[in-house]
Order: structure tokens, then sequence, then C-alpha cells
């Protein structure tokens, strides 16, 4: 019953933010009782604390795969924004606005997240790519790490992008595509050109 409610919850979470979700809510689309929720959970917090670990969890498992699929470093980079633009549609731009004004306990945990497994993963990410001649060999891959790690969060941010113009996937596609551009050697050009016609001609 506990994974149940958390991955009710994460659903929920993800589609409307997490303020404007209630354990009433979380009990009705389960079919159970707000009792059966507080058997289980102390609290909302506590629900979205265990929501973010699993998640990151589930998010590292999926970055192993990615390295033994053999990746090149530029395929890593636009394979990570395919797999978040699938899952886009599902989050609510409300989602991280909630987490860091509402929620400080999940919100430390998504920041050591950030700061240690998404750093780190984007920093051998950089690396790897000078190494193979695929990015330029005059960046600074720490600034450049950092750079992308803020770009996350930053897509959350209401202000700096409205909802009511862009969708969360736009968003996350310029961002991405522009980080990668800047990198890349001419080499890295040739297996980037080739990715996105590969991509644009199975989405279309």
């Amino acid at each position: 019953m506990k994974q149940r409610i958390l991955a009710e919850a994460e659903r929920l979470f993800w589609k409307y933010g997490v303020r404007s979700v209630t354990m009433e809510d979380i009990a009705k689309q389960l079919g159970i009782s707000k009792k059966t929720i507080y058997q289980h959970f102390n609290d909302k917090e506590e629900i979205l604390y265990q929501v973010i670990q699993d998640k990151t969890v589930r998010n590292l498992s999926e970055m192993d795969c990615m390295a033994i699929e053999g990746l090149n470093p530029v395929e890593e980079m636009l394979y990570v924004l395919n797999m978040m633009q699938k899952h886009a549609d599902q989050v609510s731009p409300n989602l991280m606005v909630d987490v860091k004004r509402y929620y400080p306990q999940a919100f430390a945990l998504f920041r050591q997240y950030k700061e240690g497994q998404i750093m780190r993963s984007i920093l051998e990410n950089i690396q790897k790519g000078i190494t193979q001649g695929l990015y330029r060999p005059d960046i600074n891959p720490t600034i450049l790490a950092r750079l992308r790690v803020e770009q996350i969060e930053l897509a959350f941010n209401p202000e700096l992008f409205s909802t009511d113009q862009f969708t969360m996937q736009q968003i996350q596609y310029e961002l991405i595509h522009h980080f990668v551009r800047g990198m890349l050697t001419e080499k890295g050009f040739t297996i980037y050109n080739q990715y996105v016609n590969q991509y644009n001609h199975e989405v279309h």
C-alpha cells in the first residue's frame, strides 16, 4: 500500500504541483481513507520527501543504463533531453516553485541530488566529450557543468518563462540544444547533426 500511495502522490504532485494536492485527493484517487495514508506517513512533506528520494534512485539507474548502452557524450546529453521531454507534459511548472517555497526538507534533498549526482554526471560527460574530441578543449568543464545544473531549475521559474507562452518541452529543448551546440567541435557537430536528423525523422 505504501508504494501505491507514493506512486499516486508522485503522479498528482507532478501534474498539479504539491500545494494544491491534499491528502484527501490522494486518498480519493486510490479509493482509500485518509486514515490509511496516515498509517504510513505523518504528513504530506514526508510523502514528498520519499517521492523525491525514489525518483532520484530511478534517475540514477537510467543514467547507469546510458553508460551501459555506450552512447557517446553528445548522444548522452540529447538522450537525457528525450527522457525529460517524455515526461514534461506530466510535470506542472508549479512543482519546483512549491517544493522550494513550502517544503524545505524535500527541497534540501533535491538540492543534494542536484549538487551531487547531476553535477557529477554532467561534469563527467563534458570531460569525456573533450577527451573524445567532440567538445572544444578550451572550455571550462566545471563552469559549464554548473551552468547546466542551474538551467534545470531555471526552466521551472514562471517569472522567466511564462507558462502561457511556452511549454516545458519547448523550454528544455531550447536550453539543452543551445548548451550542447556551444561546446561542440566539428567532429561533435557531425554526430550532433546525425542525431538530430534521425530524431526528427523518427518523430515526423
